[in-house]
C-alpha cells in the first residue's frame, strides 16, 4: 500500500521521537520467574516418540478444547451449546495432504469431530479440516463386540500421545492400543490387541461429519476390502496383515426401495455399517493400510501400493516426522518463554494442514464438473479464502511456494470449468491470495489466463460476487429495512460485502498494474474506494444502507449479525477495515486524533454479554479475536504513529488468548483452517502482512530475541531484538534505518538482517 508523503512523514517522525526519548534510558527490567511469566498452565506437547528438534514443541491438541470461562468467552454459553473455539483435530497428517487420520469423539454436532472434553472415541476418520464437514471413512478396531451394543470406547487423555504425523491412544473398552501415521494419500493403522481372539474392525460408512448419501464395501481377497463413501465421493482400498474371517454388512433400519433406486451404489442409511471379523490365531499387532482416492478404487489401491511399498509403520512414522521437522525448522527462534515456543510451533504446524491434496499419484483428479481429469500439477481444494487470505495463504507461499503454485493452478482449473475463480463463504478473496503470491515472486503459472478469470469474477454477477450488479451501479450493496433484526436475520450483509469487494478490487488492480492493463487498473482503483460509501460520518461507523441510499435507521453498532449489514460481526468490528487505504480510512474519521479516540473506545467498551453470536467470542472491548473480520484492527495504531498501543494489544492477545484453560488447549476462536494460527505466527515474529496483497510486512516487536528464517531458496533472514522493551522505536534493515512502518518482501529474496530496537 502506498502511504501519502505527509502521512508517512508523520509516522516516521513519531517513531524518531520515540527513539530519541528512549536514548540512554534503556533499563533491564527485573526478570519474572518463568512460571509466572507463562501463566499457571503451560500447554506442553504430548509428543510421540519421534518428536525431536523444534517438532517437540508442537502440541496437536491445541484448539480441541472449548473456551468455557465467561470472562474470556464474553458471555455465558447457553445450555448444551459448545462455543466454537478451536475446532481443530489432533491426528496424523502430512502438510496439505489428502489424508488427515484423526480420532472422532462424536459426529454432529462437532466441528472437527474430536472434542477434548469427551471421554469416548467412536472411530478414526481419514479426512478433516476443522469445519463441519469431511470426517470420512470411519474405522474402529474392536474386541468382543456384541451385536446391538454401541460403537465406541472410553479412553483417557493420559493414554494419548501425538506428534506431527503420529497419534496414539488406548481404547479401554476394547483393550487395544491404536497407533496412527500417514503419507500424503494413505493412512497406516497399528492395533495392539490385549486379546488376540474375537477381534473386529468396524467400517462405519453411513457416518461422517458431512452428509453420506450412499456407501458400499466388498472383500477384495483374504486380506483386503475396498469400497466407496458418497457425499464427498471417496474411494478406498484397505489392506490387512491378518486374514479376514468374514465381512458383515448391517442396516439397523430398512432402506426404502425408492432410496435404493436413487442410490444405486449402495445404502443410504445413517445406521448402516460393515464389520470385519479377523481370523484367530495370529499374534502381534494388526496392521491396516488404507489408500484414498476421489477418482476410483483402482487409484486408491495404486496410491496405497506406491506410497507404502516396502515400508513399515515405524519407517512411515519417521518419514512423517522428518517431513514436518524440515518444514517447521525453517524458522528457528531463540528467547521467549516455553509457552511462546509451544504456541508458535503449534500454530506454525496448524497453518499447513489446509488446503488439502485431491489428486492421485498418477495425476488424476475429479474436477469441478465432477469429471475425471489429469494434470501435471498437484490438484488441491481451494483455500478457506474468507479467512486465510489475510495471512495463512501468505505464509503458505513463503514456506512452500510449490504448494501455493499448485493451489493457484487448481483454482484456475476450477475457473476454467465454472467460469469463476472459486470463492469461499464470503468475499472474492482469491484476488488477494493470487495477486499477493504473484507480487511476491510466485509466477510459475499462467497469470494472463488467471487474471482474465479474476476480472470475470469482478465484473459478472454469478458464483463469485453476489449482488455485484448493485455494487457496480451504486458503489455499495444495500440491505432491507428490518424492524427488529436478530442475530440470525438473513439479508445481504451489504456492509461487509462492499468493504471486502473494495479490497478485492484493489487486489485485482495490482495485477492490472504489473500486467500493463492501465484501463482496468484505473477502473479497479476507483472501485477500491467504494468502502467509503458505507461510512456514516454522523456516527463514525460503517453502517448499512437502504436501496434508496439512506442509512438504515434501526442501528445498534454493538449488536452482531450473521448476515444483516455485517457478516458475523457488528459495526465496531468492521469499521476499521480498509487495509489497502488506511490513510483514506483515517481521513473519514477526521484525522489521526479522532481515529485514535475511536480505536481507544473500540478496545475498551465492554461487550454486552446478552449479545450472543456463535463464533464471535473472546473480546477486548468490542474487538473479537475469536473471529476474523477485525483481525487487522490491533495494527491500526501503527498508522498514526502509536506503536506502543498496537504492541500492548498484540502482547495481550499472544500471551493470554492462545493456549488457555486448565490443559493449555483452548484457542480464542475457531481456527478456520489455520487463519487464527497464522495470525499468531506472523504476530509472534513481528512481521504481519497487513494488506496480504502487498509484498511487504508491518513491523512490530517479536516475542523472541532472535529469529532465523530459512527461505525455500536457501536465503537466510535474521530478525533480532536486542532490547528487552516491548515498545518499537526503530527498525534497521541490513544496518540502515528503515524509513517506513513496513519491510519489503525483497529481503526474503536476497536474505538479510532486520534489527528491531525497543524501549
Amino acid at each position: 500500500m502506498k502511504l501519502r508523503t505527509n502521512f508517512k512523514h508523520a509516522v516516521n517522525t513519531a517513531l524518531l521521537v520515540l527513539l530519541a526519548a528512549s536514548a540512554g534510558q534503556a533499563q533491564t527490567p527485573k526478570r519474572t520467574p518463568a512460571k509466572q511469566r507463562d501463566g499457571a498452565n503451560i500447554p506442553m506437547a504430548k509428543t510421540g516418540p519421534t518428536a525431536g528438534g523444534v517438532s517437540k514443541y508442537v502440541n496437536t491438541f491445541v484448539g480441541t478444547e472449548a473456551v468455557t470461562d465467561p470472562k474470556i468467552l464474553g458471555y455465558i454459553a447457553p445450555p448444551n451449546w459448545r462455543p466454537w473455539s478451536g475446532l481443530t483435530f489432533p491426528g496424523a497428517s502430512l502438510p496439505n495432504a489428502m489424508v488427515q487420520l484423526s480420532p472422532m469423539t462424536k459426529y454432529q454436532p462437532a466441528g472437527a469431530g474430536y472434542e477434548y472434553e469427551d471421554d469416548s472415541i467412536v472411530a478414526f476418520t481419514h479426512t478433516n479440516k476443522g469445519h463441519w464437514n469431511l470426517g470420512n471413512v470411519p474405522i474402529l478396531p474392536m474386541s468382543g463386540y456384541q451385536e446391538g451394543s454401541r460403537f465406541g470406547s472410553k479412553f483417557s487423555h493420559k493414554s494419548e500421545s501425538a506428534a506431527p504425523g503420529f497419534y496414539s491412544v488406548y481404547l479401554d473398552d476394547y483393550g487395544v492400543k491404536v497407533s496412527l501415521t500417514s503419507t500424503l494419500r494413505t493412512g497406516y493403522h497399528k492395533y495392539e490387541f490385549k486379546n488376540n481372539t474375537d477381534r473386529q474392525i468396524l467400517f462405519d460408512l453411513s457416518k461422517a461429519l458431512s452428509g453420506v448419501n450412499t456407501w458400499n464395501i466388498e472383500q477384495a481377497g483374504q486380506y483386503a476390502v475396498q469400497g466407496f463413501q458418497g457425499g464427498e465421493g471417496i474411494y478406498f482400498y484397505a489392506q490387512l496383515n491378518t486374514p479376514i474371517a468374514k465381512l458383515d454388512q448391517k442396516d439397523k433400519r430398512p432402506v426404502e426401495e425408492n432410496q435404493q433406486r436413487r442410490n444405486n451404489r449402495g445404502n443410504n442409511n445413517k445406521d448402516g455399517y460393515a464389520l470385519i471379523t479377523l481370523e484367530n490365531g495370529s499374534a502381534g499387532p494388526v496392521e491396516l493400510k488404507i489408500g484414498l482416492s476421489f477418482v476410483s478404487i483402482a487409484n486408491a489401491k495404486e496410491n496405497l501400493e506406491k506410497e507404502l511399498a516396502g515400508k513399515t509403520f515405524e519407517s512411515v512414522r519417521k518419514e512423517a516426522a522428518a517431513t514436518w521437522e524440515n518444514l517447521l525448522s525453517s524458522i528457528q527462534v531463540k528467547g521467549g518463554t516455553e509457552k511462546n515456543k509451544v504456541m508458535f510451533y503449534s500454530s506454525f504446524y496448524r497453518s499447513f494442514l489446509w488446503p488439502a491434496l485431491r489428486s492421485d499419484i498418477n495425476g488424476q483428479y475429479r474436477n469441478a464438473r465432477r469429471q475425471v481429469d489429469t494434470a501435471d500439477f498437484r490438484y488441491y481444494t481451494e483455500p478457506s479464502l474468507w479467512d486465510t487470505y489475510r495471512n495463512k495463504d501468505v505464509l503458505l507461499g513463503m514456506i512452500t511456494p510449490k504448494v501455493t503454485t499448485d493451489v493457484i493452478k487448481s483454482m484456475k482449473d476450477v475457473g476454467e470449468k465454472t467460469g469463476f475463480i472459486p470463492t469461499f463463504f464470503h468475499g472474492d478473496h482469491g484476488a488477494s491470495s493470487i495477486a499477493g503470491a504473484y507480487l511476491r515472486g510466485i509466477q510459475d503459472f499462467d497469470i494472463k489466463a488467471t487474471y482474465k478469470l479474476l476480472l470475470h469474477n469482478a465484473n459478472v454477477e454469478g458464483r463469485a460476487r453476489p449482488h455485484l450488479n448493485e455494487y457496480l451501479a451504486k458503489g455499495y450493496i444495500s440491505d432491507p429495512d428490518v424492524a427488529d433484526p436478530k442475530v440470525e436475520t438473513k439479508a445481504n450483509a451489504g456492509v461487509s460485502k462492499t468493504l471486502e469487494y473494495s479490497y478485492d478490487d484493489y487486489s485485482n488492480a495490482q495485477l492490472a498494474k504489473v500486467l500493463g492493463d492501465t484501463a482496468n487498473y484505473r477502473i479497479l482503483m476507483a472501485r477500491s474506494k467504494n468502502y467509503k460509501n458505507m461510512f456514516d460520518k454522523s456516527v463514525n461507523f460503517m453502517r448499512g444502507r437502504l436501496a434508496n441510499g439512506e442509512f438504515i435507521k434501526n442501528f445498534n453498532p454493538e449488536y452482531p449479525y450473521y448476515e444483516y449489514m455485517f457478516r458475523e460481526a457488528n459495526a465496531w468490528q468492521v469499521s476499521f477495515y480498509a487495509p489497502h487505504d488506511m490513510p483514506g480510512l483515517i481521513d473519514l474519521y477526521g484525522g489521526p486524533k479522532p481515529f485514535e479516540a475511536k480505536l481507544d473506545t473500540f478496545f475498551t467498551k465492554p461487550w454486552n454479554p446478552k449479545y450472543i453470536a456463535r463464533n464471535i467470542e473472546t473480546f477486548i472491548g468490542q474487538y473479537t479475536q475469536g473471529n476474523q473480520p477485525d483481525h487487522e484492527a490491533p495494527f491500526a495504531y501503527m498508522f498514526i504513529g502509536k506503536p506502543e498501543k498496537t504492541q500492548k494489544l498484540l502482547d495481550k492477545i499472544l500471551n493470554e488468548l492462545y493456549g488457555m484453560g486448565p490443559n493449555g488447549n483452548q484457542l480464542s476462536g475457531m481456527d478456520d483452517a489455520g487463519e487464527l494460527s497464522a495470525w499468531y505466527v506472523f504476530s509472534a515474529l513481528g512481521m504481519y502482512p497487513f494488506s496480504a496483497t502487498d509484498p511487504k510486512y508491518l513491523v512490530t516487536v517479536p516475542l523472541f530475541d532472535e529469529i532465523k528464517w530459512r527461505t525455500p531458496q536457501g536465503k537466510m533472514v535474521t530478525i533480532t531484538k536486542p532490547g528487552k522493551g516491548r515498545t518499537l522505536t526503530s527498525v534497521k534493515v541490513n544496518g540502515k534505518v528503515n524509513k517506513d512502518i513496513f519491510v519489503s518482501h525483497d529481503i526474503f529474496k536476497t536474505g538479510g538482517n532486520i534489527t528491531i530496537a525497543t524501549k
